[in-house]
């Protein structure tokens, strides 16, 4: 179970049977977020919900909504300041709605295409843990006057935009893992929230936000299943069970067939391990495909646990290490989005790379020579720079066997890129200018924000070993994010578009903000898809 902590305040109401004016106080406490989140037909809701900037009246169109002043009261008290996420709340004497929120959604200026999203995103998730608390099961967004109110460049914000981000945050939001509650634990009883808009475009954005969260939400579950579950046969599993339901193709290769491919960075990475490492493949072919299209290939490091091998995680460097599957589980949960939401006209293919990093005689070792199927030769110095190993051969393999029209792969690959860019940007390296602009524009619209990072031939040459063509880790700690991709670059072919995505400082919230939980993120999983979307609406 999942609990949340409200802050605390007070909000003023008109209370039935307290007076025309009585203070209504919630302290600080746990809440349960709901247990699901679906879009209903306009009707009756319990709370009317609308947006309000600061230092601002409320717009005329939000003012209309308003049949016995609570809207106008509750817009001006003092708690109603306008600032992101800040919350009035007013206890209607009559109408449709029992409760009305006030959301702050900032200054005027810069709520606009740009800005807009981010803001609503955040907004909806304080409105959300409100709603949460007050055990509401209905709202009613009516956000239409402050999305065409916002001023500076662009003007407004798109209804179906503003709807799609309110929509992810109530997606994202809910999400909950309940799996391994036993019986010290009394599961508390959550809401099932319906939400619905008078507006029809913000209606259908409520729709594709939330359904993408679900993605998200799906990667994020894998996130949090504990090694001793989650191991590359469970993943595989994960991934048929999946595939069945949105309409995939998967395939698994493991033990002789990854020996007949040549497979030599899972083989060796995993072979420490009781849990034998695997190639998932899956697969979305659009209902009409041109001849000789090309697919799009995602691929994704999924190491189920990565002890550092024989170059063991000291300092108790190992707890979370169950994360280091992360950027599989986004490509996960991105093929569950592209077969469900986006189902784009061109072919998709994500290769999953998931391995165990463990400790046996079996175990690789620096100093260790590993031959990959391109004939690049590795001198292994770090066992604990295994998912560069694993990702050697699923890129390989897009290259030799998918004949990409462009690779996207993910990974929580370094802790330097964590020094770097903190929790704020995920790490992008990529030359391929048309790549880089679409991941930037889905990264705007999602709120998964990526930095482009450098790739240039003296970082590839840091990474030449003195016996072999290069090494897994250069001696030196200097650059060490673009080392990885230095590194994966030897196995990408150079007239195809790459992107390098390195998500370790934002695979994981450490603690309840915005949308997000304390717990994995789902980072990329809509990312990938609208990046998807945009390339293959542009074929």
């Amino acid at each position: 179970m999942r609990r949340f902590t409200a802050g605390g305040g007070t909000i003023a109401g008109n209370v039935p049977g307290a007076g025309r004016r009585a203070i209504v106080i919630f302290q600080t406490k746990e809440i349960t977020m709901f247990e699901s989140v679906r879009v209903s037909a306009r009707g009756n809701a319990q709370v009317l919900v609308v947006g309000q900037f600061k230092g601002e009246k409320l717009d005329r169109t939000t003012a209309r909504l308003d049949p016995d002043g609570t809207l106008k009261k509750t817009a001006a008290r003092s708690e109603a300041t306008g600032e992101v996420g800040a919350i009035a709340e007013g206890v209607c004497a009559k109408g449709d709605h029992e409760r009305v929120i006030v959301v702050g959604l900032g200054d005027k200026d810069g709520f606009n295409q740009a800005g807009g999203p981010a803001r609503l995103r955040s907004a909806t998730a304080a409105v959300a843990r409100r709603l949460a608390a007050i055990k509401a099961t209905s709202a009613r967004f009516e956000l239409a006057g402050v999305l065409n109110a916002g001023r500076g460049k662009a003007g407004k914000v798109d209804p179906e935009v503003g709807g799609n981000a309110v929509g992810a945050a109530l997606g994202l939001i809910s999400w909950t893992y309940d799996d391994l509650r036993g019986s010290a634990t009394t599961k508390a009883t959550r809401a099932k929230l319906s939400v619905c808009s008078d507006d029809a475009a913000f209606t259908k954005g409520l729709k594709r936000g939330l359904a993408l969260a679900e993605g998200s939400n799906h990667a994020r579950r894998l996130s949090q299943t504990p090694p001793n579950i989650a191991t590359p046969a469970w993943i595989a599993n994960e991934a048929k069970a999946m595939a069945r339901k949105a309409g995939l193709k998967c395939t698994v290769m493991q033990g002789q067939k990854l020996l007949d491919e040549r497979m030599q960075g899972l083989i060796n990475v995993g072979k420490a391990s009781i849990n034998k490492p695997c190639l998932i493949r899956l697969e979305y072919t659009p209902k009409r495909v041109k001849r000789g299209a090309k697919p799009i290939v995602l691929v994704g490091k999924t190491m189920t646990y990565d002890s550092g091998g024989l170059s063991i995680k000291v300092n108790n460097g190992m707890k979370g290490m169950k994360r280091d599957k992360d950027g599989g589980c986004g490509m996960f949960g991105a093929m569950y989005n592209i077969a469900t939401v986006i189902k784009p006209d061109v072919p998709v293919v994500a290769l999953l790379a998931s391995a165990e990093n463990s400790i046996s005689d079996e175990a690789y070792r620096p100093d260790d020579v590993i031959t990959f199927r391109n004939g690049v030769t590795v001198e292994v110095t770090n066992t604990d720079a295994e998912g560069r190993l694993v990702l050697a051969d699923a890129l390989c393999w897009a290259c030799d066997k998918e004949k990409p029209a462009a690779i996207i792969d993910m990974a929580t690959l370094t802790g330097g890129v964590v020094i770097a860019l903190g929790s704020v940007y995920a790490g992008m390296w990529c030359d391929d200018d048309r790549l880089r602009g679409v991941l930037e524009c889905s990264a705007a619209a999602t709120g998964e924000r990526v930095w482009r990072l450098p790739h240039d031939a003296d970082y590839n040459a840091m990474m030449k070993s003195p016996i072999a063509d290069i090494v897994n880790s250069a001696p030196v700690r200097e650059a060490h994010p673009i080392q990885g991709a230095a590194f994966l670059s030897y196995f990408v072919e150079k007239d195809v578009p790459w992107a390098h995505l390195d998500i370790a400082g934002v695979h994981e919230a450490s603690s309840d903000k915005g949308p997000y939980i304390a717990g994995p993120t789902g980072f990329g999983a809509r990312l990938v898809a609208e990046a998807v979307e945009m390339m293959g609406s542009a074929k």
